[in-house]
């Protein structure tokens, strides 16, 4: 559904009408129970009751100590002593978690839009719930991803910690606590005021980062009301593949000309580095016609120099369609850029007063501003693409632009083209629009009212909370492109009347004449006017609307006196309503360039009621002196949910605690959790983009690998068979021989560049996704050594159902891996009938990205964490010489095995993916002004990719990587000083891997905070 300003209105009004009656009712209950009971309404809560909060994972206030699930929380003093600019940096450090770097990989994809998502366990950003104060947020992302909160947006002068919980959670929270939950807990309390500067740069001299924030707070009505704000800014710089020695090689992998079969040891690929596309450049390639053969490079080999000149070109050494190693063509390290560039800025108020003993009042505000910048690939007009809108510039001795030596060159290396005849440029244009990269801008605006309290019936301690929020994303993401009709005008320049002008502007008596048109100069580089620039450029993208309205009121405490403690438990009711709006660029709605496709705006919203509740009842405690049972309790959680688009669900948790001797606890859950489809996986708009396929698991560098490799072979074989065209080349060579051997030589030059149109948008009938999780684990705190905790949790998940993000590639593999191809999958993409003169038959050309529900996914895996904090006057002679803290915290992952369909599984543990072994260790001293830290963070040695093998991988493993970090800071009066160095033995990625590891190298980072109190 579709919500408008008023209903959005009403819903707040309501939320805050209910809160005020509550607020009214809940002193007078109180006083009137504690009255009954002969409780002093003023008198302060027993002291077991202050050692018991809500902590993430359950609604119920407790021990924290007290849990059933595994929980790891990291404080202020660790996102301080690593100099983290924000909480996104603190979360990649998390060992189940696998960061979002805002890097490419080295593929071709671009690095990000410079948000940053948890994804616990590799399960997918989409399957970690994030929260704010045990609140959700409004949705940072946009198209056909998940329902994400962008880690950037968290004010870290008013971060007191971050709380995460390993597995499931839905039954308390909802929706999409899949993997597990993290909760962003914001102080309440801040007094005073801080200025807080860092600047850090990397030993390259390209990494300059800054942030700056300002935190202010004060008490008033002599305590019963607290105040504070925080304004923040900071700003990470865009790298360049070429940047770095490892991303800078150029690495591909090509067919191997030395392969004997599947099992002589010896990989199918060989390494490329280097890598060229020979096809083009930034100046111009010349071509004599339009098909990508080195025989029909114009003279052999000639190009324009940047002046327009024409001189010879080196094409570096062939290996095929599209690339070269060497030469002078594009080099693919240009494709896209390393890093995506992230600028935020950030502005946080929270507010509480106690209105009565019993009741306070609170209120939260944020608005935060994030953009990313980043490379994408650009204004191609090459070879590769002739017959489309990205084709080459055909261009005869008429054109005006040329100059007289180079129309004798070209003469002299093509007679024909003296008489006329086309020759064909094939150019990377960088000039042709005013700027080359791509910006994601959001704007994230969020205001919470809420009130909680607590009262007494009898004996028994209540307490509730009931909030209202509403937030709102405005995105946009956008970027230059070219208006084809206005190129095609531009293009083609003629001369009249001594002027260079476009040709429909030459004949005033046509009557197609555009004032506007300025004509380009495609020859070499930097040539392109301004004029021409601005009158074929235009903004391409989408603006768009994420909103949420959310009504929370919870209601909790104790049940009933057992012999072993007090029963307690929790109800919770929510109402959200969601609400996104796609709205492409005019020049999107027109298809002004592209494939022309006009795209729609869109819009839809959902509604979800949802009711929860919890119980935790204490079975065994110490005192009851039960042999082995020094304390036992169960817990229960169960939540009803009736989501407006994806239906109802009923989902649960069950758990236990175990302490059978001091010091040593057991803990176990078995949880049903669920994720609903997001608005952007319903109902996002419909866009068609010419694009790579994806890669094919019928070119011949493929055939031999996947997680099926006998069905692959078999199905392409047979494909094959049945059409004779496919594997024939566009000089007709491969014409007639079998299937078999024209699939040997097939190579599909739509895996490496942009020669498949594809489909990409929402599907509306989706459901919701169902894991069973289970969780298991021990925590030891032994006696003979105090401030020791060791905790070792198993966590089994399995999803079913699951969204799963089908991208073209996912469709191809899918429908080759499997030994019953499924027609529907088959057929959501096309290959060539025939050569098209370009490309050989088989290739892929068209091409759909959706979401399905299909997904099958299971993860078996530990965390292990080990905390100790000691003083070092305890271990030697009693004297003050200062703390040190120990934390070693490590996962194993087990298994992750992941299908799309359901029936082909792909196994990612183990691989670069998701190793097997991510550990962390943190060691601080701290003695009065003084405090050092160090980290280590180490990856396992690990497979280059599911199934790689020496057959089908040149490099099948990737060594183990460690890095090491160091800081340290010292306070003088009112002034901290900090300064660090990261990865100060310039670890590099473990080859030949650029995201296994750090690909920024050693870096310096120095700044201080200075505090009025």
């Amino acid at each position: 559904m579709k919500l408008n300003s008023v209903y959005k209105a009403k819903t707040l009004m309501a939320s805050t009408a209910i809160a005020a009656l509550f607020a009214g009712a809940a002193p007078a209950i109180a006083q009137d129970a504690q009255a009954v009971a002969g409780v002093d309404a003023n008198a302060a809560p027993a002291a077991s009751m202050n050692d018991e909060i809500i902590v993430t994972g359950s609604r119920i206030r407790r021990d924290p100590a007290n849990e059933s699930a595994p929980r790891i929380v990291l404080d202020e003093q660790v996102i301080e002593d690593r100099g983290y600019q924000t909480a996104a940096d603190a979360l990649n450090q998390i060992t189940a978690n696998s960061p979002a770097l805002n890097q490419a990989d080295g593929s071709g994809g671009t690095s990000g839009s410079g948000q940053q998502f948890p994804n616990l366990f590799g399960l997918g950003a989409g399957r970690t719930l994030t929260l704010v104060n045990g609140r959700r947020m409004v949705t940072s992302s946009s198209g056909l991803g998940d329902a994400q909160v962008d880690a950037n947006i968290i004010p870290l002068g008013l971060l007191e910690r971050v709380e995460v919980v390993q597995g499931g959670g839905a039954a308390v929270y909802g929706s999409d606590a899949i993997a597990g939950v993290v909760n962003y807990v914001l102080k309440d309390d801040f007094e005073g005021l801080e200025l807080d500067v860092q600047g850090g740069a990397a030993e390259h001299g390209d990494y300059d980062t800054y942030s700056v924030r300002g935190t202010w707070g004060t008490n008033f009505a002599d305590g019963r009301g607290n105040v504070a704000a925080d304004v923040s800014y900071s700003k990470t710089p865009l790298l360049r593949s070429g940047d770095r020695r490892l991303s800078g090689l150029g690495r591909l992998t090509v067919s191997n000309p030395a392969d004997g079969g599947p099992n002589d040891g010896i990989p199918s690929v060989t390494e490329l580095l280097d890598a060229h596309f020979w096809e083009f450049n930034g100046n111009g390639v010349i071509f004599s016609r339009p098909a990508p053969v080195p025989v029909f490079l114009t003279g052999g080999g000639l190009q324009f120099a940047p002046d327009g000149s024409v001189v010879s070109y080196n094409p570096g050494e062939d290996i095929g369609i599209p690339f070269a190693s060497g030469g002078e063509g594009f080099p693919y390290t240009d494709l896209v850029g390393l890093r995506t560039g992230v600028e935020r800025y950030t502005a946080t108020m929270l507010g509480s007063y106690e209105l009565s003993d019993n009741v306070k009042l609170s209120a939260e505000a944020l608005y935060a501003h994030t953009e990313g910048t980043e490379i994408p690939q650009g204004q191609s007009r090459t070879i590769l693409n002739y017959g489309s809108y990205a084709g080459p510039v055909t261009f005869t001795i008429n054109n005006p632009y040329l100059t007289d030596s180079a129309k004798t060159a070209l003469s002299a290396a093509n007679p024909d083209f003296a008489a006329g005849a086309p020759l064909f440029l094939s150019k990377y244009f960088y000039d042709l629009t005013p700027d080359n990269t791509q910006t994601t801008k959001t704007d994230t605006y969020r205001a919470v009212l809420g009130l909680d309290g607590d009262f007494y019936l009898g004996d028994r301690n209540f307490y509730w909370s009931v909030s209202g929020s509403y937030a709102r994303v405005e995105g946009t993401q956008s970027h230059w492109d070219v208006d084809n009709s206005k190129y095609n005008n531009a293009i083609n320049a003629v001369e009249s009347n001594g002027e260079i002008v476009c040709a429909i502007n030459a004949d005033a008596d046509a009557g197609n004449d555009d004032p506007s048109c300025a004509p380009i100069n495609p020859f070499g580089y930097g040539n392109v006017s301004d004029a021409a620039k601005q009158y074929v450029s235009v903004r391409a993208g989408m603006d768009y609307v994420n909103e949420q309205v959310d009504f929370l009121a919870t209601l909790g405490g104790d049940v009933v006196q057992l012999p072993a403690g007090m029963a307690k438990f929790s109800l919770a009711y929510e109402h959200r309503d969601e609400q996104a709006t796609f709205t492409p660029f005019k020049a999107n709605q027109q298809g002004l360039f592209g494939g022309g496709t006009m795209e729609q705006e869109t819009s839809g919203g959902y509604n979800t009621d949802e009711i929860s509740g919890e119980l935790l009842i204490p079975l065994v405690d110490r005192a009851m002196d039960v042999p082995l049972i020094r304390s036992l309790e169960l817990n229960a959680a169960g939540r009803l949910v009736d989501n407006s688009s994806a239906g109802t669900e009923q989902v649960w948790d069950l758990g236990a605690r175990w302490e059978p001797v001091d010091g040593v606890t057991l803990r176990v859950t078995r949880s049903r959790n669920f994720r609903a489809p997001s608005l952007g996986q319903l109902y996002n708009p419909t866009t068609t983009t010419l694009e790579s396929s994806g890669i094919d698991p019928c070119d011949a560098d493929r055939i031999t690998s996947g997680p099926n490799p006998e069905a692959r072979y078999a199905n392409c074989l047979a494909a094959f068979q049945a059409n004779p065209n496919y594997g024939v080349e566009a000089d007709g060579t491969n014409a007639g021989l079998s299937a078999a051997d024209r699939l040997a030589n097939f190579q599909d030059p739509a895996e490496n560049y942009s020669r498949t149109t594809i489909t990409t948008g929402g599907n509306s009938d989706l459901r919701n996704e169902i894991s069973k999780t289970w969780t298991f684990g021990v925590v030891l705190q032994p006696a003979f050594a105090p401030g020791l905790t060791v905790s070792a949790d198993r966590i089994e998940i399995d999803l079913t159902d699951g969204l799963s993000y089908f991208t073209n590639e996912d469709f191809l593999a899918t429908c080759y891996d499997n030994t019953v191809q499924d027609p529907d999958i088959c057929s959501a993409f096309t290959r060539l009938d025939a050569t098209d003169g370009i490309s050989p038959g088989g290739t892929v050309v068209t091409g759909t990205t959706t979401t399905f529900n299909a997904g099958v996914i299971k993860y078996r895996g530990e965390v292990y964490t080990v905390d100790y904090r000691f003083g070092l006057g305890d271990v030697f002679d009693g004297s003050d010489m200062g703390q040190i803290g120990i934390r070693l915290s490590a996962t194993h992952n087990d298994l992750l095995t992941t299908s799309v369909t359901g029936d082909t599984f792909t196994r990612t543990d183990g691989t670069y993916l998701k190793p097997d072994w991510e550990g962390q260790l943190l060691v601080d001293y701290s003695k009065g002004p003084l405090r050092v830290s160090y980290q280590a963070y180490y990856l396992d040695d690990v497979a280059n990719g599911p199934d790689a093998t020496i057959e089908n991988n040149p490099n099948p493993r990737l060594d183990s990587n460690l890095t090491h970090s160091i800081s340290a800071q010292y306070e003088v009066g009112a002034i901290t000083f900090r300064a660090g160095i990261d990865n100060f033995t310039d670890e590099e990625p473990s080859y030949p891997r650029i995201s296994y590891g750090d690909i920024l190298g050693r870096r310096f980072w120095a700044g201080a905070k200075l505090r009025f109190w």
